[in-house]
């Protein structure tokens, strides 16, 4: 029965983005006869889905993280491909695309060097060795993907790229405070945890004394710069990828990262006073400023 409810998940995820890239194709030019967009909607789940057969053969979660990274590097260099924007220099859509593969090389690389040093993600434990969740784990990737570089595939696929206007140039700057606000605080996070003294004690310094999650509001704030970049380029349904950076806040926010460390810290730290107060203290999202 478990198996079913998973494989039913599994399918539902793949159907809601099917729908959801239809909706918000509108305008986008054809690659051999199909919607481009389509296209990267193929190739994004095709991936995961390969790689998927290694990984529970091996029962291994060390290529999970990498291979999300390297599914935004491979539709997002499909999509300049056939746009033609190497050709024809188009660099709104170089630009967009550009940001993007610098963000997936650096975090993919962090992840994989983390997963390689801790020798595994506990996160996984229980879901590698069942292939219908496994499977469904590697479908919801499939998932975050699509959705949240979709404001910038569709700005790619138009027929006339991405507008470089002041709208654009407001955007890129959100992606840079972005990026480097979670490069900053993953390096001071690595750096704390480098610490054989601080092995069993929460980091409150640096960024982390601002914001208790400091690398996700990065995260979410670089990806809305991406849907700001795009967004002078959208015509009838494809606002709707404006919610690109809704779905990193919910996925982020509710799903797989503030609402699990969460409950993380409080299971190991609940009891000691200090944490409660950091708690108490120092937002769970946006970084205070003073």
């Amino acid at each position: 029965m478990k198996h079913l409810t998973n494989l039913t998940i599994a399918a539902g995820v793949f159907i809601f983005t099917k729908i959801y890239a239809d909706a918000i194709s509108f305008n986008s030019i054809e690659f051999s006869g199909v919607n481009l967009v389509s296209h990267l909607l193929v190739i994004t789940f095709v991936i995961q889905w390969i790689a998927y057969i290694p990984a529970f053969i091996f029962k291994t979660e060390k290529f999970y993280d990498l291979t999300g990274s390297l599914t935004y590097i491979a539709t997002i260099l499909f999509a300049l491909y056939a746009t033609g924007s190497f050709q024809n220099v188009q660099p709104g859509n170089l630009i967009i695309g550009i940001a993007i593969i610098i963000w997936a090389l650096r975090l993919g690389s962090f992840l994989f060097m983390r997963i390689h040093k801790d020798k595994k993600d506990g996160r996984f434990d229980s879901i590698k060795t069942s292939f219908s969740q496994f499977l469904m784990t590697w479908t919801l990737q499939g998932m975050w993907v699509f959705i949240c570089s979709s404001a910038a595939l569709i700005a790619i696929a138009n027929p006339t790229g991405a507008v470089i206007n002041i709208v654009f140039i407001i955007g890129l700057i959100m992606f840079v405070v972005g990026f480097v606000i979670e490069v900053i605080a993953d390096n001071q996070k690595t750096a704390f945890r480098s610490v054989p003294e601080n092995k069993d004690l929460f980091i409150n310094e640096g960024l982390w004394a601002r914001s208790r999650h400091p690398n996700y509001f990065g995260e979410i704030t670089l990806w809305t710069g991406i849907t700001v970049m795009a967004i002078s380029t959208f015509e009838g349904m494809n606002y709707l990828a404006i919610f690109s950076p809704i779905f990193s806040y919910l996925l982020l926010n509710y799903v797989s990262g503030v609402r699990m460390l969460e409950y993380r810290g409080h299971k190991k730290w609940g009891h000691l006073e200090e944490y409660n107060a950091y708690k108490k203290s120092t937002p769970k999202f946006i970084p205070r400023v003073f």
